[in-house]
């Protein structure tokens, strides 16, 4: 049971300090229940060491993020800077990266975990900023990277020292990324940009982008290559940061290059390979958006339960009518579905095997239901469910980019089409 405490913040319009201070103090609750046993359930991919990384991350959420996010919500914006620096500091940037660069030198699944752990921040938007930094602009640098390059890059990025992005997307190539038209032209030991992006997270504050630009005019799964991007140079232009119906708190940017001049030895990996590198990061950068995932649908779930027990109609609890109890129930056992689907999946990606289709259907499965999630039980919230006061009306706006981002719902399904071999005219 949540205690009276939580139980008044559920039903109560309350200011913003003491709606943190509430949503803190149950996140506590919670996270007490969960790791009051001797031994933690064992998962199918996670271990006692991977439950106790969780505990000192939930502790830092506890502490440096909660208490602030309807501000930074407000503010449009959170200091990553500051937050990446404390979490760097703790070793949570780099979980999964080499031991030489600052990392923990662990595997795929304990960034997984951390995922999972991140999805009880109240808000969408600092959580897929924190993955940007640890799991979607770093993965192929770690990967294919020179070392000289991983340690003027990775190293402060992982500690904190750094604030990256990722430079995909542009105005008319965002699920097209063959398409893309930013091109990064060689002159002498240098690389010439020029060209834009769009829909950049930390965006506004990053001090590195990896950046997918054309370095040829060859084939267009040929032609492309990464680049280790400083965002100081000169030609680099912030236009705006972007007013977005959610993910308020994470800051988004549209970005324009003109002749921007970096070095050549930025160049992550092999010139040419940019797309394949991409198409890598990828794969992780969902899996990893599937984890975070989880604990929202579950938090709004169990908060909706909450709010229907007490919330009367007709002089009868909301949560006695079938219809509500039967729903909450198929909700859960969809949630339980996706997370089976995501460790099956991770534990295959650990092994080394490709799973292109798994995580595609992870994450097309995921999106959709988190979306389903939070419109059904804003529903049983009612006029409630329609104000800023409860968490279930922010990841409402949040969540609905699940369907967009790293991969539109209709690019999940045309990668498995495309394993399926049900594409017509393609085998």
């Amino acid at each position: 049971m949540v205690s009276r405490g939580c139980r008044m913040f559920l039903r109560s319009r309350i200011g913003a300090g003491a709606r943190a201070r509430a949503r803190a103090r149950c996140y506590s609750e919670k996270a007490a229940r969960e790791t009051s046993s001797v031994s933690p359930p064992q998962d199918i991919i996670y271990t006692q060491e991977h439950y106790s990384l969780r505990d000192s991350l939930r502790k830092i959420i506890e502490k440096k993020i909660i208490p602030f996010v309807d501000k930074w919500e407000e503010a449009g914006a959170f200091p990553a800077h500051t937050i990446f620096k404390i979490l760097g500091q703790a070793g949570f940037l780099g979980v999964n990266k080499p031991i030489e660069y600052g990392g923990l030198g662990l595997d795929f699944s304990y960034s997984i975990a951390v995922a999972e752990e991140l999805g009880n921040i109240p808000c969408g938007g600092i959580p897929m900023a924190i993955g940007v930094q640890s799991d979607m602009a770093t993965p192929a640098l770690a990967r294919f990277g020179s070392d000289e390059l991983k340690r003027h890059f990775l190293t402060p990025t992982i500690a904190g020292d750094m604030v990256a992005c990722l430079g995909v997307s542009e105005i008319e190539a965002g699920s097209d990324v063959a398409n893309i038209k930013t091109k990064a032209v060689k002159h002498g030991d240098d690389y010439i940009i020029n060209g834009g992006k769009m829909w950049i997270t930390n965006g506004c504050q990053a001090d590195w982008m990896c950046l997918l630009a054309n370095t040829s005019d060859g084939p267009l799964h040929k032609s492309k290559s990464l680049i280790c991007l400083p965002m100081k140079l000169s030609g680099i232009h912030v236009a705006k940061k972007i007013d977005k119906l959610g993910m308020r708190s994470s800051d988004t940017a549209q970005i324009f290059f003109e002749d921007v001049r970096v070095p050549r030895k930025y160049l992550i990996g092999e010139e040419g390979m940019g797309f394949t590198y991409q198409m890598l990061q990828f794969q992780e950068e969902r899996m990893w958006a599937v984890a975070g995932m989880l604990a929202p649908m579950q938090n709004i779930v169990q908060e909706t339960i909450e709010y229907t027990r007490q919330r009367k109609v007709f002089g009868q609890p909301v949560l006695h009518n079938q219809t509500v109890h039967f729903r909450l129930a198929e909700l859960e056992t969809e949630i339980e579905l996706v997370r089976s689907l995501l460790y099956r999946c991770v534990a295959q990606h650990v092994q080394g095997n490709d799973t292109t289709k798994l995580a595609s259907m992870a994450k097309l499965k995921a999106a959709r239901l988190v979306r389903e999630v939070t419109d059904s039980c804003l529903q049983f919230w009612g006029g409630m469910g329609f104000t800023n006061e409860v968490l279930v009306s922010r990841l409402y706006r949040d969540m609905r980019l699940m369907s967009i981002g790293a991969g539109a719902d209709e690019v999940m399904l045309s990668i498995i089409c495309k394993y399926m071999g049900t594409i017509p005219g393609k085998k």
